[in-house]
């Protein structure tokens, strides 16, 4: 389970989609780039491999309701 996610916008005019995350998984913290076609660019270490599309799956979720409510 992702915990303390947080975001921001990558560029200062906020209207241009892009955004930087950060959140804690299994006592470990995973940083990337959401990209405005939804791909996920890992900018810390990778997730194991078993769960990374969980974590992905999750990501979406979270960046839909906070982002695209």
């Amino acid at each position: 389970m992702i915990q303390h996610f947080q975001y921001k916008s990558m560029y200062e005019n906020k209207q241009l989609p892009g955004w930087t995350f950060s959140f804690y998984y299994s006592g470990l913290k995973y940083e990337g780039n959401y990209h405005k076609n939804g791909s996920i660019e890992w900018t810390s270490h990778l997730p194991p491999a078993d769960k990374e599309e969980d974590l992905k799956k999750q990501l979406h979720e979270l960046m839909l309701f906070h982002v695209y409510e």
